[in-house]
């Protein structure tokens, strides 16, 4: 079984991005006076990140998104959704309070993607160990809002 410490440091990273992203376009989108603005720069600046990606592995895989069910293009929604959201709440509520909701809600729906099985994912069932794990991160977050 291949090493799972490369996946591992790729994940902390990306979460590491998550509050970081927060705070760069909440900043953004109060020195332009939108949040919607914010984003679109930023969604240009992602395109163009990943065209650059995809120069160096290939753009053949995209001919076949015409094919892909059309549901799996809701991601897209949902990241734009996100990217509006925090931009336009982080100034108003503190990156850290936004972030930790969110930490919140991708814990609770990823529990649920796994037991169920959802999108194809591979079925892990909630565990007690697992649901007492997100009740502890709920309280968490319920500590962090006491001020």
């Amino acid at each position: 079984m291949p090493s799972t410490t490369p996946y591992i440091l790729t994940m902390l990273a990306a979460g590491f991005g998550v509050p970081i992203l927060a705070a760069l376009n909440a900043a953004l989108g109060v020195r332009l006076g939108s949040p919607a603005a914010a984003a679109a720069i930023l969604f240009c600046v992602a395109l163009g990140a990943t065209l650059v990606v995809l120069a160096f592995t290939g753009i053949a895989p995209l001919r076949a998104a015409i094919h892909a069910p059309k549901h799996l293009m809701l991601a897209g929604l949902l990241v734009a959704f996100y990217v509006l959201s925090i931009t336009y709440v982080a100034p108003r509520f503190g990156v850290g309070n936004a972030v930790f909701y969110v930490l919140l809600g991708q814990l609770i729906s990823a529990a649920a993607i796994d037991h169920f099985g959802l999108f194809g994912a591979q079925i892990s069932p909630l565990s007690l160990t697992r649901a007492a794990g997100i009740a502890l991160m709920a309280a968490g977050v319920f500590v962090t809002q006491q001020v």
